[in-house]
């Protein structure tokens, strides 16, 4: 089985916190367990290597979650269900995603800020994809990756086409 994305984690992570106050570790295990993953898949770090990339997916899943006002931190590391989430368990949808959070004025906010954050203008729309299966890092970190490469490829491209004086400079010789 493959890792799932952080929107599918969303509906179960809510599941979970409808049972109590959670702590988010507990959460991270509960549903490691429930998706039956490997302990290949247990430990599996993002890219920096720094976090667990199942860990991550959770946390970003109770995030958006929280921007929806579905769940409420009550203390660190800690969770519990809102109002509005016990009412969106009441009449579950098939899923939790980032197109149903959008229905939420408070997660409307949250994304609003985030693309005037991006783009820096207040006026343009910035576009969402609403189907993305990755969580915002993730997403930082392929941009990050295709950008490299494509530097790497320029860069390459220049050095095969130049000439030694325009790679290396002029060489100035000592006797």
């Amino acid at each position: 089985m493959t890792i799932p994305d952080f929107q599918t984690l969303m509906l179960p992570v809510l599941r979970i916190a409808a049972e109590d106050e959670v702590k988010i570790s507990e959460v991270v295990e509960q549903l490691a367990d429930n998706f039956n993953l490997s302990s290949e898949e247990r430990s599996q770090l993002l890219p920096s290597g720094r976090q667990i990339t199942f860990a991550n997916r959770v946390h970003w899943a109770k995030s958006y979650l929280g921007k929806a006002g579905m769940v409420e931190l009550t203390k660190r590391a800690h969770f519990c269900i809102t109002d509005r989430g016990r009412e969106a368990l009441a009449a579950p949808p098939e899923r939790i995603d980032i197109k149903y959070l959008n229905r939420f004025p408070g997660f409307q906010k949250f994304r609003d800020a985030d693309a005037e954050e991006e783009t820096g203008d207040m006026t343009a729309p910035f576009p969402v994809d609403n189907t993305t299966t990755l969580t915002p890092d993730e997403v930082m970190r392929s941009a990050h990756r295709e950008l490299e490469v494509a530097l790497a490829d320029e860069m390459l491209q220049r050095i095969r086409s130049g000439t030694p004086a325009a790679v290396c400079g002029p060489q100035t010789w000592v006797t």
